[in-house]
């Protein structure tokens, strides 16, 4: 799925969460052990699948909307769903449109769905279940007691994989000050970070769900997963010499793309990688050698400039302009580094400080 596609799917799963007037009157319904299709939208592309019911046009309140659930047909809101715009609608959609539901109203809702680019919400009378259909997209919304269950066990797996990261991350670190990483200790770091990142994109699917119910998950949350993305992309851009941000993003969306079985196969993960690290001879050298896992590979340096309290973007952009690895940037002099242009000697001695504390820790 698209960016696009997906930010309306979200969108849309937003406009049912706990705490919207619609959720609110798609509850009442549940309650009652009733069911419901419901539309949202009433432009012409909408309304040449309906047939019979009638206008409403009419402010749209959780009361109303309860009210004419009770009626069999569809329900066709305007698209802001601040409206209720027709009633007991009878839905047409082409039986040709392949559809995975059996139930008759899901059937419909499914149809109308990958008819029109409109959302469509189906209460399920049996199975006391609201499922969301946008497109090819279909979420079935849990209970929301589920839902935070099911959250909580995330976030304390997202804990014990945040640890991890911590840790391959240390030991990237000394290694990196010591001149002595390879190419397996970098895709190590990149599993754990990408891993940490599905199980974060997990849960934020969960907030969507909870709404006003989710404030405190979501506090976790970006507790959890600060700086964690930005640490991710430091390390692709530090150790596979990469040209742009844009180089950057396609090692990231390269790794998201993969399932896990070939993200924790550090082999596949080493072959992909080495393909998408444009700017250095990174796929030569993995052809020159019997395990590709064991090449060694200098930092750029950006991930230990950045680690430096209060050193200017600005003076970071100087240094990394000027210098092309971490051992060269450890092998300049403080006067040296002043002389860079941007730098001056009040950072330069900042940064060989820094340096120098980090080489003592390695």
């Amino acid at each position: 799925m698209d960016d696009r596609s997906e930010n309306e799917f979200v969108g849309t799963l937003r406009r049912v969460a706990p705490g919207s007037a619609l959720r609110e009157g798609l509850d009442r319904v549940l309650q009652a052990r009733m069911g419901v299709l419901v539309v949202l939208g009433d432009g012409p592309e909408v309304l040449s699948l309906c047939s019979g019911g009638f206008l409403v046009d009419a402010e749209f309140t959780p009361q109303k909307l309860y009210e004419l659930a009770k009626m069999d047909g569809a329900l066709v809101l305007s698209a802001d769903g601040s409206r209720i715009a027709r009633a007991n609608v009878h839905l047409v959609p082409d039986p040709r449109v392949p559809t995975n539901e059996t139930g008759t109203r899901h059937r419909t809702a499914e149809r109308v769905a990958r008819s029109v680019d409109v959302p469509v919400i189906a209460v399920s009378e049996e199975l006391s279940v609201i499922s969301v259909y946008r497109g090819e997209r279909k979420r079935q919304l849990q209970p929301i007691p589920t839902v935070l269950a099911r959250a909580d066990q995330a976030l304390s797996t997202l804990e014990r994989y945040k640890q991890r990261l911590d840790s391959v991350m240390g030991a990237l670190s000394s290694l990196e000050m010591r001149q002595e990483t390879t190419l397996k200790d970098v895709l190590i770091v990149l599993q754990r970070a990408e891993m940490l990142r599905r199980i974060s994109s997990e849960i934020r699917w969960y907030l969507v769900e909870l709404g006003a119910d989710g404030r405190l998950v979501e506090l976790q949350l970006n507790e959890l997963s600060l700086d964690s993305s930005s640490d991710y992309r430091s390390v692709v851009s530090d150790f596979l010499g990469l040209c742009s941000d844009d180089d950057v993003e396609a090692i990231v969306r390269y790794l998201a793309s993969l399932s896990t079985a070939d993200l924790l196969d550090t082999k596949t993960l080493a072959a992909g990688v080495a393909k998408r690290a444009r700017c250095v001879d990174l796929l030569q050298r993995t052809r020159e050698v019997a395990d590709p896992l064991v090449i060694e590979l200098d930092s750029k340096g950006q991930r230990v400039l950045s680690l430096i309290p209060h050193l200017p973007e600005s003076v970071q952009g100087a240094v990394l302009h000027e210098v092309d690895s971490l051992s060269e940037l450890v092998s300049l002099s403080e006067t040296d580094l002043s002389r860079i242009p941007g730098v001056g000697e009040e950072w330069a001695r900042v940064i060989k400080g820094h340096l120098r504390t980090m080489v003592g820790r390695s």
